[in-house]
């Protein structure tokens, strides 16, 4: 088999603009034939798998369950996020249906909705905390970060002492260029922290999503399962949110005209949030294996080979957004992006992420009208080889 040498090939960026696909992938994009890349993970190690960068396709195969999401899960192995049990992408078919009937329930439209509120206080907060901060503060850190993770342990009944230790963990866990050994004595404290939790809430279940999971479901979760329910949604609800404020302020600072509209007219905000999320694209790779040979897009695909979908390709593909699909527009219509995936998979926390963005967005550039990005464009870093991609400083003024 030929494999192209593309470095982590699902969601890299170009040079010095971290809105865009690498020119290697829009290369890969144009192509007619589905190719063969090489991949890696520190718990799966490397691998070659097949790269799909169009909507139709990815949409294809994560509707497919032949395509499976859980196939390196060992319960029997060493804990780690892909041999966790409760972790959802560990899980499929009825299996996995099982454990999100559990979960949806915390995440219905009309319990987010609850959260608006809460959310705006601790947004308010955190822009006090900037303000005093003053001219030169790191946006990420004081904003980006600290917003979407109080949201999250709000949801969960964490401990406000405890969130520190949380960011830490979390930042080192979606890090991919940390060695296995590192990942798990990492996901060992994560667990531990998290069985605490569960035990506490087994004693006292308060009103929050652990409280709830064992009121309703106290008698079929173990602790296991309910350590990686917990985990999973204080991981993804806190990375990917964080890295979309603060990668979101960076498009908006970059596109004046469109910051003005979101700052200046609240009836653009969910087309802006819809926006941003196709444009930045910064969720993990989503990567499944096929349990028989499947057809896409008329060419095969073996049992047993990897599959990796590029989000951001699709969400910048000319089939999905035919009209200059690169170009930051507020206003644009709505499309049918796949920055929450799609099928049985679909992320389930998503109408708390576009709750967190509409309300933080607006918020920031509203308090502080004349926010403006300090230093050269060029000078940013990011964190290329995480698995939610982001900024790792963003410093500021006004």
């Amino acid at each position: 088999m030929t494999v192209e040498s593309v470095p982590m090939p699902n969601n890299r960026r170009e040079d010095k603009c971290p809105f865009q696909p690498s020119a290697d992938l829009v290369r890969l994009h144009r192509q007619q034939q589905l190719p063969r890349v090489p991949a890696a993970n520190p718990q799966l190690g490397a691998f070659d798998a097949v790269l799909l960068t169009r909507a139709d396709d990815i949409r294809q195969v994560l509707a497919d369950q032949s395509c499976e999401a859980g196939f390196a899960f060992d319960r029997d192995g060493p804990r780690t996020v892909m041999n966790q049990p409760g972790i959802l992408l560990n899980y499929d078919g009825q299996e996995h249906l099982r454990y999100r009937r559990m979960l949806v329930g915390a995440f219905t439209v009309r319990r987010v909705r609850s959260l608006t509120e809460p959310i705006r206080r601790i947004a308010e907060k955190h822009l006090d905390d900037l303000a005093e901060a003053g001219p030169g503060a790191d946006l990420v850190e004081t904003f980006a970060n600290p917003v979407p993770l109080m949201a999250v342990c709000e949801l969960l009944g964490v401990p406000y002492a405890d969130r520190a230790g949380i960011a830490r963990r979390s930042s080192i866990g979606t890090d991919v260029g940390n060695s296995l050994a590192e990942q798990l004595e990492n996901f060992e404290a994560m667990a531990a922290y998290m069985g605490d939790l569960v035990a506490s809430a087994r004693r006292n279940p308060g009103d929050n999503i652990l409280g709830d999971l064992i009121r309703r479901h106290g008698a079929e979760l173990s602790d296991d399962e309910l350590v990686g329910m917990g985990n999973s949604i204080l991981v993804a609800g806190h990375e990917t949110v964080s890295s979309m404020i603060g990668l979101g302020t960076l498009a908006l600072l970059r596109n004046p005209d469109q910051l003005a509209i979101v700052r200046d007219d609240d009836t653009a905000a969910d087309s802006m949030v819809e926006e941003l999320l196709r444009v930045l694209s910064v969720a993990p790779p989503l990567v499944r294996q096929a349990s028989k040979a499947v057809t896409v897009n008329g060419q095969r695909i073996e049992a047993g080979e990897k599959i990796i979908a590029s989000v951001l390709m699709a969400n910048h593909g000319a089939d999905l957004v035919p009209e200059d699909p690169d170009r930051l527009d507020v206003r644009r219509a709505r499309v049918a992006h796949l920055a929450f995936g799609y099928g049985a998979h679909q992320c389930i926390g998503q109408h708390l992420a576009r709750l967190e963005l509409r309300i933080a967005l607006p918020m920031l550039l509203r308090r502080f009208p004349t926010l403006d990005l300090l230093g050269d464009p060029d000078t940013l870093s990011y964190r290329e080889d995480a698995l939610v991609f982001g900024l790792t400083t963003l410093p500021v003024t006004w």
